[in-house]
């Protein structure tokens, strides 16, 4: 890395010396004082040390976490109670959108403008579930003048949440909401890569008034404190966001606890463009859903599959516009793709990049960009004739790398979509209606955009099918994982039973 690089490589003012654990309303370090190093992704220097969670620490936050839920007020606050509280975090995290985009962007390389959009989600989080929490009705069934059933929702107890670094203070609210929104106390395994914008809740959590020992911390490997997470007898749920292999290991390892399971996993989601289709509007949306995050996105339309008729036209257009990506510093405004999280990481989408160069064309990108051989840089690449045995075709690279491949027929264009392990997100473009929702019906993934790109609703279900995902959070579906649904039966009239044993 040159010195001018280096020169222009932006630091935020007062970054703390170490992370540690929070534990019961403190911070701590690890029971044994091991730490890991975490590294900003521009010039891949270790900024600072993170305590390194070993099963002792994971043992200590599980049982503050427990102690708060059995003896602490959290669980038994009315849900307009703690409604409040979640509208003062979501208070202070607006409050605070400039400094947790800074900080995210130069852990994770995220562009600023991105980070600062995520940051203003969190909060958005925060306010959904705070208001659903209070507005939600449970369902009741009526037998005039026999019966009344209803269903009472209970918080289940300790929830371990553990989350990706990829927009990694977004997604850690996007569960950390729902599950203290419901009465659940909280255990955070955040991702080892990005450990800096998850010790910020903390000093937020205190601030806005929750009380202690419901909000725990531990950092740490997967292999060891997520691990450890897991596989406590205390922990009835895990909520999981990362890949699909480490997914089937968390679903082996929660079984014998009979654990409630939300996971949400990798991707290879097709992008259908048809012939009929808005080209002006389906290529802006395409190079968005796989450039913008640094293509660190589970649900980016990393495949995108174009009829013949437009197929070379859509070609030349996406990789001349794909060239165009601005890449940059995460700190300037004007970066739309920055630098990929870690070096392990780049090193897996480079190869990536090298073993495209033999499955199909490269037509844009294909290494790192001009003036930033540096870092974890790579430019946006895309490769077309892309046939659908290649690895670029079946396998998650999450990273800025498109595949383009060509259909003649609708059907073509389904079993191209369908023909892989996942099924998270599709996305279609088409002007034809009747041909839009049958291929939204078709398609097997667990979230489809008709015309759109990745615009999310809070209030809809969230999650994949396939080897995408085993569950689904968003709205209700978030509130149904982190209760217990209590059936109560009540009869009014006279007792009606079965009489056995008598004379």
């Amino acid at each position: 890395m040159t010195d001018i690089a280096l020169d222009r490589r932006h630091v935020p003012a007062d970054l703390p010396e170490r992370i540690q654990h929070y534990i019961d309303g403190e911070f701590v370090d690890s029971v044994d004082g091991g730490t890991f190093d975490v590294l900003e992704p521009v010039s891949n220097d270790v900024y600072l040390q993170a305590a390194a969670g070993q099963r002792a620490d994971v043992d200590r936050a599980v049982a503050a976490a427990r102690r708060a839920f059995a003896d602490g007020p959290w669980p038994r606050m009315l849900p307009r109670e703690r409604s409040r509280v979640l509208h003062r975090i979501a208070d202070i995290v607006e409050s605070r959108d400039a400094r947790l985009a800074e900080l995210e962007s130069f852990d994770s390389g995220l562009p600023i403008t991105q980070a600062l959009g995520q940051a203003r989600r969190a909060a958005e989080n925060f306010r959904f579930f705070a208001d659903l929490v209070v507005a939600q009705a449970d369902d009741t069934f009526k037998v005039p003048g026999r019966q009344i059933n209803y269903v009472n929702r209970k918080p289940i107890g300790v929830a371990g949440l553990i989350t990706p670094w990829n927009t990694p203070f977004m997604l850690e609210s996007w569960k950390l909401a729902p599950a203290l929104a419901t009465g659940n106390t909280v255990v955070l395994k955040p991702a080892e890569f990005t450990p800096l914008s998850a010790s910020l809740w903390a000093g937020i959590f205190e601030e806005a008034g929750l009380p202690r020992g419901v909000f725990n911390l531990v950092n740490g490997l997967g292999e060891e404190a997520g691990d450890a997470l897991v596989k406590h007898p205390d922990v009835p749920l895990i909520s999981f966001t990362g890949e699909s292999r480490t997914g089937q290991i968390i679903f082996a390892n929660a079984a014998p606890h009979l654990k409630g399971l939300s996971m949400e996993l990798g991707g290879k989601s097709p992008a259908i463009v048809f012939a009929d289709a808005d080209l002006d509007a389906a290529i802006d949306a395409t190079i968005f859903g796989v450039f913008s995050l640094n293509g660190e996105r589970c649900t980016a339309g990393s495949r995108i599959l174009v009829q013949r008729a437009v197929y070379d036209e859509f070609v030349e257009r996406y990789a001349a516009q794909a060239k165009r990506v601005k890449v940059g510093y995460p700190h300037d405004p004007a970066t739309e793709l920055g630098a990929l999280v870690h070096p392990e990481h780049y090193a897996k989408v480079m190869s990536y990049v090298e073993i495209g160069k033999s499955e199909g064309r490269l037509v844009a990108g294909g290494g790192q960009p001009d003036g930033f051989t540096f870092g974890n840089f790579v430019a946006p690449t895309v490769f077309a004739d892309v046939p659908r045995d290649a690895r670029i075709f079946q396998e998650e690279i999450f990273g800025p790398v498109v595949a383009i491949t060509p259909f003649d027929t609708d059907e073509e264009a389904l079993a191209l979509a369908n023909d892989t392990k996942y099924g998270l997100a599709a996305y279609i473009w088409t002007n034809d209606l009747k041909r839009a929702h049958n291929v939204a019906q078709a398609v097997e993934a667990g979230m489809v955009w008709l015309n759109s790109n990745n615009v999310r609703d809070l209030r809809t279900p969230f999650g994949g099918v396939k080897a995408s995902g085993l569950g689904h959070e968003g709205g209700y579906r978030s509130i149904d994982f982190y209760t217990d649904q209590q059936a109560v039966h009540i009869t009014l009239g006279e007792v009606h039973n079965p009489t056995f044993g008598r004379n």
